[in-house]
């Protein structure tokens, strides 16, 4: 082989290389771009109504549903309170007040002057929302009012009706997170920046429902409920996907799977249990 000859394959090799090295560099450049144009959300579908949230107020949303599941009270108490924790706090866990009262915090504004607890208390989303079902199941027949009477005659509001703007938002993620509706709330998302942790999901879960039956197996936690009970902690590992690094979630013959961004799919080998798959990382 000539010298001219070896110069000419030697020169297209490396134009080879340069180009299979710009493609895999453009395609992964479009991917994360194309990562980058996903809005994450959460939406709740029931019937016709649908409500959207952000991901972190989900997460809020299906921390008081998970208590009001865990104290066994009625979707209705779920109802009254995601649309009271809206009006108050937007479904955020606020360090501030507003000139109606400057020392409110938390979900639920909250005030340590009128009795709710100290401040780093009502901060607490667990001490916060359970203090709000404590005062909301001393209302006589709070399940049957409407949810703004019921959210008022709680909070005692200087805006006794604006928490009817947030019922339909209420009553829609209150019956998926509650597990009255399946297959009901789904979360769009972005790809996971970091593994799950199963010590995490775990600890979390714990908090949210107490002391349920799980057994943790690789990246795979299995939580041994049924019926709605399994449907609650199914949507409620969805609304926590984005902050645990979740992949997957099967229940009941259905899967919701991070990556496809479709929802809820069929799912032949799910089981009736919930079955929640943490990312592996990149």
């Amino acid at each position: 082989m000539t010298r001219r000859r070896r110069l000419r394959r030697a020169v297209i090799g490396g134009l080879s290389l340069v180009l299979v090295a710009g493609g895999i560099y453009t395609a992964a450049t479009l991917l994360q771009r194309s990562e980058q144009l996903i809005t994450e959300e959460c939406t709740a579908t029931v019937g016709t109504q649908r409500a959207v949230l952000a991901t972190d107020q989900a997460a809020n949303a299906a921390l008081i549903t998970a208590v009001s599941v865990r104290r066994g009270l009625p979707p209705r108490a779920a109802s009254i309170a995601l649309a009271t924790a809206m009006q108050e706090s937007k479904l955020r866990n606020i360090g501030h007040g507003d000139l109606a009262g400057p020392d409110s915090r938390g979900l639920f504004q909250q005030r340590p002057s009128q009795g709710w607890g100290t401040q780093d208390q009502v901060m607490d989303p667990i001490y916060a929302t359970n203090a709000f079902f404590d005062a909301l199941v001393r209302v006589p027949g709070y399940a049957t009012l409407e949810i703004t009477d019921a959210a008022q005659r709680v909070q005692r509001s200087a805006y006794p009706t604006a928490y009817a703007e947030h019922e339909a938002m209420g009553r829609s993620f209150a019956s998926a997170l509650t597990g009255e509706t399946p297959a009901a709330l789904n979360c769009t998302l972005r790809s996971p920046d970091a593994a799950g942790n199963t010590d995490a999901l775990l600890t979390q879960l714990e908090a949210a429902y107490g002391n349920i039956p799980t057994t943790a197996n690789g990246r795979t936690v299995e939580v041994d409920v049924t019926d709605s009970y399994a449907w609650s902690v199914a949507h409620w590992a969805v609304a926590n996907a984005k902050d645990l690094s979740l992949e997957r979630v099967d229940v009941d013959g259905k899967r919701w799977d991070r990556k496809a961004r479709n929802g809820w799919q069929d799912a032949p080998d799910a089981g009736g249990a919930v079955a929640i798959t943490l990312a592996a990382g990149s």
